[in-house]
This record gives C-alpha cells, structure tokens and sequence, in this order.
C-alpha cells in the first residue's frame, strides 16, 4: 500500500518534550536517573476537599454518563466566583464560561471557530509552542511578534501597527508569560485591548500563572471591558462536534478547587514555589546564566553566557555530564536561542540534588 500522510504533517515535527522525552527515558534505563526540570508539569496533589470530592462522586452510581460539553451549571458557576473574588470580575455562567479540558484543547478550538485557512494569526515570539504548531496544522498564516528583554517581554506597539495588519483574526498573548516570566500590567491589557479594537482582532490571553509566586494583585485581560459571548458560542459549537463533556466527578472536584481557601492559595502557590525559585537561581547563576529577580510564574527563564556557540552546547552539557534536563529557549521561538528555561516542578529535594550535581560540573 503507499498511503501518505496528509500535508500537514509535515508543517510539524513531534513536539520536543515528547522527543527528547524518549532519550530521558533511554538515559534512565542505562541507570543515569536524570532529574527532569524542564516540564511545567505539577507535581503536587490538589486540596484535601478537591481529592474527597473526586473520590465521593466517583463512588455513586449515578455520576458516570456523559456530561454537556458546556459545561455543568456548579462548574460555571464557580468560576465565575472565582473570576469576581480574585480578578473583581463579572461574568456570566451561562454565556461568558466555557469550561476547557486544557490549554492546547482550548487553542484548537479557538482557532477552529475564528478562523479560516489563509487568516493570520499573531503569535508571541518567544511564546507557546502550541500557538505556532496548530496554526501550521489548521493552515492558518502565522504572523510573528516581537517579545525582547528590553521591553520586558511586552510586545512593541509601534512594530505592531509598523506591520501589515489585514486579514489577521486572533492575537496570542500569555501573562505571566511563558517562558520569560514577564508580567501584565492593567496598561499593558488596556493598550492591547485598545489595538485589537482598532484592527478588528480578537485578543486570546493564556493566563495559567497569575497565581504562582504572586501575594498582590492578581491580574486578568478580562478587567478590560472586551468580553464577546457570541465567541464563546462559535467556540461550544466546535467543541461539542469533537469531545464530549467531562466527568461528573472532575467538573464537581474543579468546583470545589475553585473554593480554596487564601491560606491553602498562600501555601501551595506562594511558599512552596518561592523556596524552589531560591534553589533554581543557584542553579541558574552556577552556571552562568542572567536571569531577572521580578520574574513570576512557574519557570525561571535565564541568559547564557556569550562563551556558548548556541543553547544546546549549555543544556546538553548539563543533560550528559551534571544528568540534569533543561530546557534550551529555542524552542519558544527565535527571541529564545540565548536563553534556558528551568521548571519549577519538582520537590525541594530533587532541585537539591539538580543543585547538587550542576555544582559539582560547573565549578
């Protein structure tokens, strides 16, 4: 038989995690046990209430056929107290809320209800390997923007309005942004609400990481006056055509995780993450990277030292000799080949050891 893939195959290579993923899974079979810090993966379990939840609906009988795609009422309804009690925001549960299975679902489906093949889309550089790699697979146009250190990893209006605009449909941003760690400011949100109304371009903000190592002010595009439910509905009339709802026992355990208290919300967010931060920029600074302290989120996003020719000579050196995986910032984009990025997903303990290692190769 000679069946061939279709096209857009080849607009996309396996996503690099899942790649070099298969090399750390040979490596630790040859007893190298390598400490991963690459992934932002959680390592930790949800509270006490979210855990009973799960286990207590998934005991009952009645709690196991399919769910609706929008999403049930105690879901939505969550969330929007979410949205009001941390970000003052007022949503509507019923036409404002779409509950995701996650991020890269949730960019699929989005792209899928705004936009056609051939429409441009604005995409982060560096940014989301997601973003560019569904855009390739849908056929959309990808139009890149610039995020520098210099700016402070928010974008550069002026070059912005410098590019060729028409036909461009949706506009990524990510605040706390990943992977640079660079924060949003409501000026920051005003001024890109402001440029999407003036070009008829739907904003889409990826926001997983107000949270993480933030006691102020938490942030959100939504306390700028933008929200559209017509574009909730496009995106529902995609997505109960691909996936069915999701457990019962899941959306009602996310319900009650929306209700944590700040003190669990301090601990898990704040504490715990701080004191892996602490140990990450030892790291970074052992092996000679720059990195700027406001950075938030769940990464540390760093320069390497003009001495590498490029940032696999730095993350493989770490990979083979110290047996530490770090990420090499070419990944997100061309703005990333000088930089790594270290997750913050991983007990005290193993970032010890990583610690550890790294010291004693970088000395």
């Amino acid at each position: 038989m000679n069946i061939q893939p279709a096209n857009r195959i080849a607009s996309v290579s396996e996503y690099y995690f899942s790649r070099k993923g298969k090399e750390i899974a040979r490596l630790n079979a040859e007893g190298k046990d390598i400490i991963s810090l690459a992934i932002g993966s959680p390592d930790m379990p949800p509270s006490k209430e979210t855990i009973e939840t799960l286990c207590n609906v998934a005991q009952q009988d009645n709690t196991h056929g399919y769910q609706p795609t929008v999403g049930i009422p105690e879901l939505r309804q969550a969330m929007a107290r979410f949205y009001k009690r941390w970000y003052d925001v007022d949503l509507d549960p019923k036409t404002e809320i779409q509950p995701l299975i996650g991020s890269k679902e949730g960019i699929l489906h989005v792209t899928l209800a705004l936009c056609n093949p051939g429409d441009k889309v604005l995409i982060p550089n560096p940014g989301y390997p997601t973003y560019t790699a569904l855009n390739r697979l849908l056929g959309t146009k990808i139009v890149n923007y610039d995020l520098l250190e210099e700016n402070g990893w928010q974008p550069d209006f002026d070059q912005l309005e410098a590019m060729d605009l028409s036909d461009v449909k949706i506009m990524w941003t990510n605040y706390p942004h990943m992977p640079t760690g660079g924060r949003a400011t409501r000026q920051l949100y005003q001024k890109i609400v402001d440029f999407a109304h003036r070009h008829n371009i739907v904003v889409v903000n990826d926001n997983p990481y107000s949270f993480i190592l933030n006691e102020g002010e938490h942030l959100s595009i939504l306390q700028v006056p933008a929200t559209n439910a017509t574009f909730v509905e496009w995106i529902l009339r995609v997505k109960s055509n691909i996936d069915s709802g999701t457990f019962r026992g899941l959306q009602l355990a996310a319900a009650k995780a929306y209700e944590n208290s700040d003190e669990w919300h301090l601990q898990a967010n704040v504490k715990t993450y701080q004191n892996r931060r602490r140990i990450a920029e030892a790291i970074m600074t052992r092996i000679g990277c720059k990195f700027d302290p406001q950075q938030t989120g769940m990464f540390l996003w760093g320069r390497i030292p003009d001495s590498y020719n490029d940032v696999e000579e730095l993350t493989e050196k770490v990979l083979h000799e110290a047996r530490v995986f770090i990420t090499p910032g070419f990944i997100f984009g061309s703005n990333g080949k000088r930089y790594v990025r270290i997750s913050l997903c991983a007990k005290d303990e193993k970032m010890e050891e990583a610690l550890k290692r790294i010291e004693a190769v970088f000395k």
